[in-house]
Formats: C-alpha cells, structure tokens, sequence
C-alpha cells in the first residue's frame, strides 16, 4: 500500500538526533530497502533550512548499516551538483558503506544529476536514469567577479597589507592586468588537480560495480564505461540515454525501475520502502521562520538559486551558473 503510515513510525537515535523510519511502500515482508535523498546543490551548509546534508546522508547510511533488514539503499539524486568537497564526503559515504555492509545502494537520478550529481553516483553498485535525465557534466567550476572597474569609477581605491605576492590572489578588487600568469596557472594546477580526482572517481566506481555485477552474472545486463569516456567528461551535459550508451548508467528506467533492481542485487524478492526523517521540533521551527524572515526583505523572483562563494571550486552543472 503506496504512503501507509499507519503504524507507528519506528524511532532511532543517533549522535543525540533522533530519526524516525517512516514506511512508504508496505508490503507483507520484514525486509525493507530505504531511500536517502540527494536534492538541490550539494554542500555541507545548511542553504534551505533543512539542515546539513552530509550530516544528514552519513546518519542515514549509519543507520542503515546497523539495520539487518534493511538490505539496500536507493540514492534518489536530484541535484546539479556542488561543494567539492561535500560531494567527496558523501561519495566517501557510500563507498564505506558498501564495503563494510555487502548492501548495494542504487542510484536512481531524476530530471538532473549532474556534476556532483553524478559524482556521487558514481560509487553505486547500479546506476538508474530516465532517457530524459539530464547528467554528465564532468568537470570543476571555480569563478569570481572582479569590481576594480566599478571602484574606479565612483572613487574607491583598496589599501592592501599582505605577507606574500600572492597572498591577495584572486582578489575581487585587484585590477585584471595585475594577475600575472604564475597565478592563473597555480588556480588552474588547483583545479586540474580536482578534475583529476573527479574522473578517477568516476572510472574505479564505474570499473568496480563492472566486476561485481559481472561476478554475479549482470554482465549483460550492466553497462561498462565506453573505451573513449574520458573524451566526454569534458564538462558538457548528457541525455540518460547518452549516459547508457556511453556506460555511465547501467539501466534506463525510473524509481520503479530502480527498486526492482535494488531488491535483485539484494536477493529479496518484496520489500518495504522506507525513508528516515527527524521530528519537527523548535529548531526546525526557527530555521524556517529565519529563512522566511530573510527572504521577506529581498526581491523574489522565484528563481531558488545557491549562493556560490568566489574562490571555491565546485562540481556544478554549468546550467546554474547562468
């Protein structure tokens, strides 16, 4: 039965946070599968109100690990991607959790996954997505404004102090004439750096899951990265059904889709879908009415875009920064 919650939901308590397990699918079987949400840019602030998201994802996964009929997780990923970091963490996450438990987690993407969307996806035992999905984006994104001109223009002029030439690199208010090339070229070692580590991550995942679904006998029905994938990982964006070709999903389908295949890798034949969520209590009460309150003074065009700092790279869907 789709959305009982007649039951009492099933309470847990971790680090002094309580979690209750709320059942979205009930069937006639102890066995569940539960699903963690990765929605919105990915980062390890609290953006929206709802909290810390690699805090609340690692819960989860811990949770998860100590629940014995809980025998796999759906990754249901909506998100351009984010902090680096933060999709580091939660990568980091998964594949621990993989590791230490046997339980295979599926990624089942939505409209976007990209970038750390995908990122995140990566370590997967199965990745899902729709024909239409909107993924890929491979690639680090650092940006900044430089307002010197402006400055200029209605008479402001910085005084900077500094121990080192390059301790005010990337300054907003330095002219542009004055980066000089040794800069531009230790941000672009930075990044190149990160991309490095994105693509790694993208073919030991993808390599990893090829070898336990090829030694459980999925080796038609998985797909293995294309010989050329690095050639597409140069930031642009992708169909699913591009994604499926190229070998950076497994299987075109949506969460139905995705469930079937967790329950098979899990050899369960019916489980109950389940999703943990904490209680509302006074400090969810103040987060919503602060972000109301700080919304209330500002021109709302409706547009729910991330703040996105100058200076730190990110795993981001181009598609955002516009």
């Amino acid at each position: 039965m789709l959305g009982s919650d007649i039951s009492q939901p099933r309470k847990a308590k971790l680090d002094g946070k309580f979690y209750q397990e709320h059942t979205l699918t009930d069937k006639d079987t102890d066995d569940k599968v539960l699903v963690v949400e990765i929605n919105g840019m990915i980062s390890s602030h609290d953006l929206d109100g709802s909290g810390n998201m690699v805090e609340r994802v690692k819960d989860e996964f811990e949770l998860a690990g100590k629940d014995e009929l809980i025998k796999a997780v759906l990754l249901k990923v909506d998100s351009p991607g984010g902090e680096v970091l933060a999709s580091d963490d939660i990568y980091q996450i998964i594949r621990e959790f993989q590791e230490k438990t046997g339980k295979p987690v599926v990624a089942t993407m939505g409209s976007l996954a990209a970038s750390g969307g995908y990122y995140v996806s990566a370590p997967c035992r199965w990745i899902v997505a729709h024909e239409l999905t909107i993924t890929g984006s491979i690639g680090v994104i650092m940006s900044g404004l430089n307002v010197r001109g402006l400055m200029d223009k209605v008479g402001i002029r910085p005084e900077v102090y500094k121990s080192g030439k390059f301790k005010d690199m990337m300054s907003s208010t330095r002219p542009p004439e004055e980066v000089s090339a040794a800069e531009r070229q230790m941000v672009q070692s930075l990044i190149d750096e990160t991309y490095g580590t994105f693509k790694a991550v993208v073919g030991k995942g993808r390599a990893a899951s090829r070898t336990q679904n090829t030694k459980a006998g999925l080796e038609k029905e998985s797909r293995a990265l294309a010989s050329d994938w690095e050639s597409y990982a140069d930031g642009r964006i992708f169909s699913g059904r591009e994604a499926h070709k190229l070998g950076f999903v497994d299987e075109l389908g949506g969460f139905e889709v995705a469930l079937n295949r967790a329950k098979k890798l899990a050899g369960i034949t019916e489980a109950n879908v389940v999703k943990y969520e904490q209680p509302f209590n006074f400090g969810s009460f103040f987060r919503l009415f602060g972000k109301s309150e700080a919304r209330g003074v500002k021109v709302d065009l409706g547009l729910d875009f991330p703040r996105l700092q100058a200076g730190r790279m990110y795993f981001l869907s181009p598609t955002i920064m516009q």
